[in-house]
């Protein structure tokens, strides 16, 4: 950072803004591993949302890794980075009002932290979310072919596998198979969120 940017403050002040449009955004932070079933909870989500007559987005990181983050890989840096990234961007959408939903493995917890005080410290919500699915139970399912790969040697530091997954110690929410398929799951993030 240098000294020549300066925060550019919004004429509407976060609880203002609030009471104009009648509703907070939050960030909804959705993490587990590779095939756990976050993308899909969260699409399923996104749509509750906005069905309820909320705005919501649909952070999705692959999605960000075609434009946004498209200049990171996934070493251990460009992880880290690619948390950093979305948790900034998912802060502005929530201070405007809207429900970000960020479905990203963000396998390190002190990623994880970053991005929820980058919510908290602007006084808005972050709902982490923890999709926990059993590794055998992601390796069978395996919708990228990514864990035959990362097995087979082909990839390297995948997480999961060569690579470690932090699991959240105190998620506001846990998901696992028995909370039943994407669409009660994503029921359950819902009706947290309305709390």
């Amino acid at each position: 950072m240098t000294d020549d940017v300066t925060w550019h403050h919004s004429s509407l002040e976060l609880d203002e803004r609030r009471r104009l449009l009648g509703r907070e955004g939050a960030v909804v932070w959705l993490t587990g591993l590779s095939g756990s079933g976050k993308s899909t909870v969260a699409v399923a989500l996104e749509r509750m949302v906005v069905e309820a007559g909320r705005p919501a987005a649909l952070l999705d990181g692959d999605n960000l890794r075609h434009g946004l983050n498209a200049d990171l890989g996934f070493s251990a840096e460009d992880r880290t980075e690619n948390v950093r990234r979305v948790g900034e961007v998912a802060a502005l959408f929530a201070e405007a009002g809207v429900v970000a939903v960020v479905p990203l493995i963000s396998p390190y917890r002190s990623g994880r932290d970053r991005a929820r005080a980058a919510a908290t410290d602007r006084g808005l919500r972050f709902v982490e979310v923890h999709v926990d699915t059993p590794i055998e139970e992601c390796e069978r399912r395996d919708p990228k072919g990514l864990y035959a790969k990362a097995r087979a040697g082909e990839i390297r530091g995948f997480t999961g596998i060569d690579d470690p997954y932090e699991a959240p110690t105190s998620p506001e929410l846990r998901l696992t198979p028995a909370d039943g398929d994407p669409l009660a799951q994503a029921r359950r993030v819902l009706e947290l969120l309305d709390r």
